[in-house]
């Protein structure tokens, strides 16, 4: 009778565990970008507010992910003026930043692929990369995020040039965040300063059983819900996790051209020769 008991007790156990886990769901995010960071000058910082924020959606399950950013249609870009035709490729500020317009990330996590899905000069490309390895360090320190028990790991990269962006896609990224006069120069000047190495944060709930994140973040033992980028010069937080609806949440971005990381890059490096900084610099 003891050793049903202690069975029963042991299963009952098990299915705890299990039920307390997934594998498959959606995260809400902010992004907040601290541009001021990146301004010492007092007369330039009162003319650009102290932060950015931004809102995103993931979505996945143990196989596939998709990132996207919520658009706001009311969003103005505080670094632009009036007047038709803003920035490279048109467009105006309203939901855009310096000319581009970062669409949606898929990424498949059983072939190694990314595709990236984005718009430069009103033509969109679909971006085909590999998911580049992520060396986390993970340490001893908990938090609790949204209800979750959260384990910290670290890691080191390269950043921009003093400007930010991240993920798999190196600094370059994030460069089309900052006003003109911040962002790295054209890729044709001689004088490019070497990117500074910065220091990733991430906080992963082990409850969650994908190795997904924000933007380009993840490969941990659970899912990130917060990223802090070069001590808060970017944060990323998770707002609210959901059930994930429908497995036709996770499409594969279709529109658009179909080109290799180094086949853009080559074309943004093109583009930039005649048109500099309007261009975002291109991604690693």
């Amino acid at each position: 009778m003891k050793r049903i008991l202690l069975v029963l007790l042991v299963a009952i156990t098990v299915c705890e565990v299990v039920t307390a886990q997934t594998k498959q769901g959606t995260i809400n995010y902010e992004r907040k970008i601290n541009l001021w960071k990146r301004i010492r000058d007092e007369q330039r910082r009162a003319n650009v507010p102290e932060f950015r924020t931004t809102k995103h959606v993931l979505t996945f399950n143990d196989t596939v992910s998709l990132y996207k950013t919520i658009k706001e249609e009311d969003e103005i870009n505080p670094f632009e003026g009036g007047g038709e035709g803003r920035g490279f490729g048109g467009g105006g500020g309203r939901g855009r930043m310096f000319g581009s317009n970062d669409g949606d990330l898929f990424k498949n996590f059983s072939t190694g692929m990314s595709i990236q899905a984005t718009e430069q000069s009103g033509k969109d490309f679909l971006i085909s990369d590999t998911i580049k390895n992520q060396p986390w360090k993970i340490t001893g320190e908990t938090k609790t995020i949204l209800g979750f028990n959260c384990h910290k790991a670290t890691l080191k990269q390269k950043g921009g040039f003093g400007g930010g962006g991240f993920g798999d896609n190196g600094g370059n990224r994030r460069n089309r965040e900052l006003p003109p006069d911040m962002q790295a120069p054209p890729a044709t000047d001689t004088t490019k300063r070497v990117p500074q190495e910065i220091e990733v944060v991430a906080w992963f709930a082990d409850k969650i059983l994908a190795q997904v994140g924000p933007d380009n973040y993840g490969q941990l033992p659970g899912a990130i819900l917060e990223v802090n980028i070069d001590n808060g010069f970017m944060v990323f937080t998770a707002t609210e996790i959901k059930d994930l609806k429908s497995p036709k949440d996770l499409k594969e971005p279709k529109k658009g051209k179909p080109v290799t990381r180094a086949e853009f890059r080559k074309m943004m490096m093109d583009l930039r020769q005649h048109f500099g900084n309007a261009v975002p610099e291109p991604s690693n």
